[in-house]
């Protein structure tokens, strides 16, 4: 799998990259952080399957936390390197520590509370900035945009209240989230104007912040361990429920946001 993906990523990133020697590459302030969280979000999720795999092979629990627990780490390391020796990319210090922390944020929370209080969740929708930047966020398809689009990405915290604040009359899979997003944005940095050869029209580039229901599934159980196995894969996507946003000092709801 590990080598499959990269063999996509190799075609889907690098194809049109020209290969350079090793060097750094400074992107903290990159599409607003949407990236830092997107590598946050990955290395946990990688860390999670990696210790419910050596679990599930009966390793000990000190074992699975550590070996399995930094499975994010792991596997996200080699496309830094990857990136390293790539014109345009490169090794990225601040990409590297997103990795590290989603690994750590994993294995604290299995240690500390043998349990996942907050998990990390994501959304993600096509944005209108796609189809006006020729190109730059991604092509017509959803997968496209999904790689390069970084406006349609709602990362999100979810918890249940019922576990963090004791309130018992709260479903168990009943929780809040919090969530961080960004729009309006046509560049890495700042935004372009033009690309090849096409005028791009102006946008404020802005964050978004947001509170929001949700629904944890893995705390919903039936009698079917296939649909189970479905809920447990369900648990890191945010669900659409009515939302709060708050972006450019203004406050707006939805009764359904993903």
């Amino acid at each position: 799998v590990l080598s499959g993906a990269i063999l996509y990523l190799k075609h889907e990133w690098y194809h049109d990259k020209k290969r350079v020697p090793f060097h750094f590459y400074n992107d903290f302030k990159g599409w607003n952080q949407v990236d830092k969280l997107g590598h946050f979000y990955v290395s946990y999720l990688e860390s999670n399957v990696g210790y419910s795999i050596l679990k599930k092979f009966k390793f000990s629990e000190k074992k699975a936390l550590y070996f399995g627990g930094f499975q994010g780490l792991i596997l996200e390391t080699p496309i830094e390197f990857l990136d390293a020796y790539h014109k345009g990319w490169g090794f990225s210090v601040s990409d590297m520590v997103a990795n590290t922390l989603g690994s750590v944020f994993f294995i604290m929370q299995q240690k500390i509370f043998n349990e996942q209080l907050i998990k990390p969740k994501l959304s993600f929708s096509k944005s209108i900035y796609a189809s006006e930047a020729n190109g730059l966020l991604g092509k017509k398809s959803l997968i496209s945009q999904f790689v390069y689009d970084y406006n349609g990405y709602t990362y999100w915290f979810s918890f249940s209240p019922n576990k963090i604040f004791k309130f018992k009359k709260v479903p168990k899979w009943l929780n809040l989230a919090i969530g961080y997003g960004a729009n309006g944005m046509l560049g890495e940095f700042e935004n372009k104007s033009m690309y090849k050869g096409k005028e791009i029209p102006s946008f404020k580039r802005y964050r978004q912040f947001y509170l929001s229901l949700d629904i944890d599934f893995s705390k919903i159980r039936t009698k079917s361990r296939f649909v189970n196995k479905i809920f447990d894969g369900l648990s890191y996507i945010k669900i659409p429920l009515p939302t709060l946003e708050l972006s450019n000092k203004k406050m707006k709801g939805y009764f359904f946001y993903f």
